[in-house]
């Protein structure tokens, strides 16, 4: 059974550990089964890390709603309704590797100190090198790509059901 903890505010500073704060139109809650902590954003933006996970939400303009996130290890599970406020740009996880860009779609992606992994369930998302935004791939749904230090083409893949299942347990799916 699932439990969630809320924070009783409408408008939440992200509570992120060491991070800069934003204040957004979120709400953060804590899940314990699995340990998950889920950020819930008025326009139906929904993010769900990992406890561990070192997330830093990003408001560039200061409006309220989130353009993006850093994340730096661990992994986070975006899902971003197709009716949500459209955000210049597409909404975009940040990590050490990778830039993923999505609009509408349910995605994941695990961050380690050698590579991201970006998963695609539902949508479409573009991802790119970090260092070479310019240059990207496109994931439909079952697909996948690991993202590295290497400078080789990234591949997409259709991920076995194995892996699949691995990454979205993390998030009781």
């Amino acid at each position: 059974m699932r439990h969630l903890v809320s924070v009783a505010t409408a408008l939440v500073a992200c509570a992120v550990p060491g991070a800069v704060h934003a204040q957004t139109r979120c709400m953060e809650t804590t899940r314990f089964d699995p340990p998950l902590r889920v950020l819930r954003c008025t326009d139906g933006l929904l993010l769900e890390t990992e406890q561990a996970a070192n997330l830093r939400p990003v408001d560039r303009d200061g409006d309220g709603h989130l353009e993006g996130a850093e994340i730096g290890g661990r992994a986070v599970l975006v899902t971003l309704p197709p009716r949500s406020r459209p955000r210049r740009g597409g909404f975009q996880i940040l990590t050490p590797h990778a830039i993923a860009s999505v609009r509408g779609t349910v995605y994941a992606v695990d961050v380690t100190a050698a590579k991201t992994a970006v998963f695609v369930a539902r949508g479409r998302v573009a991802v790119a090198r970090r260092n070479v935004p310019a240059v990207s791939v496109t994931l439909g749904p079952g697909e996948g790509v690991d993202v590295d230090a290497d400078q080789a083409p990234l591949e997409v893949r259709r991920w076995p059901q194995e892996r699949v299942r691995g990454l979205l347990e993390r998030f009781g799916r």
